[in-house]
């Protein structure tokens, strides 16, 4: 769409579990794509269940693409397989169709004509999710775990993913990004975050094995009064003249 500088007027989808489905007999959208074609302004046509007549112009392009794009290629990842989509679409249509008539490139201006212009702001794509970070500094995304600093264990992250990467922030401040990863149930670890995570449970593992420090002994400050009153005896309060009366010394 932003390739041709337009949008389609309405998107067909087959039951897509990502896009909608039906529900008591009614068409019903996700809350996200539903997000999604409000900020573009198109319609959505979900097919009917078991309806292939509906489908049948998609299927004969995956079944093309099966048969002229995939054979004899071999692809390092989703970025090298839409790099080479890319230039096998450049030529493919610019060949001439007997279907059409025609090459497919020289009906985008009728096409371009009959579209919507794009919206002013771009409409949020991608996968978000908040979440508190659990003790194993690992976040889950389509089956696949990846790391995140260790130091914020405990605290709320955000987990936002495109096609390409994961990145997960904390209070606005980077945490973790990786490549994303489109095979299932595979652990993406930063060695960063491995180093880090094993320097917290060294420290942890060292203050949990030093000896705890002796309590203090407190000693109770005894009142000398109570030896006065045991024996007998009281405080001389009147001061010393140093002369001996004749009582004192009768």
């Amino acid at each position: 769409m932003v390739a041709m500088g337009a949008v389609p007027r309405q998107l067909v989808w087959d039951n897509e579990g990502a896009v909608g489905c039906w529900r008591r007999g009614r068409p019903t959208l996700t809350e996200e794509f539903e997000a999604f074609r409000g900020s573009l302004g198109i319609g959505v046509h979900l097919c009917r269940p078991r309806d292939p007549e509906a489908k049948g112009l998609t299927e004969r392009n995956n079944g093309y693409f099966e048969t002229s794009f995939l054979p004899g290629r071999s692809f390092t990842g989703p970025g090298d397989f839409n790099n080479q989509m890319g230039d096998f679409l450049v030529r493919a249509n610019g060949r001439h169709s007997r279907r059409i008539g025609c090459a497919p490139t020289t009906r985008w201006a009728t096409d371009r004509e009959a579209m919507l212009g794009l919206p002013p702001a771009p409409p949020a794509i991608g996968w978000r999710n908040r979440l508190r970070l659990p003790r194993d500094h690992y976040v889950r995304l389509a089956s696949n775990d990846y790391s995140v600093d260790p130091g914020v264990v405990g605290r709320f992250v955000d987990v936002v993913a495109d096609l390409s990467t994961v990145t997960i922030t904390c209070a606005g401040a980077v945490v973790g990004t990786h490549p994303r990863c489109w095979a299932r149930h595979q652990s993406i670890t930063d060695p960063a975050h491995r180093e880090k995570a094993l320097e917290l449970a060294h420290r942890a593992r060292a203050v949990k094995d030093r000896p705890p420090a002796p309590a203090a002994v407190v000693v109770e400050a005894r009142d000398l009064s109570v030896y006065d009153t045991v024996f007998g005896t009281t405080a001389v309060t009147a001061p010393l003249t140093g002369v001996i009366t004749d009582e004192e010394v009768a």
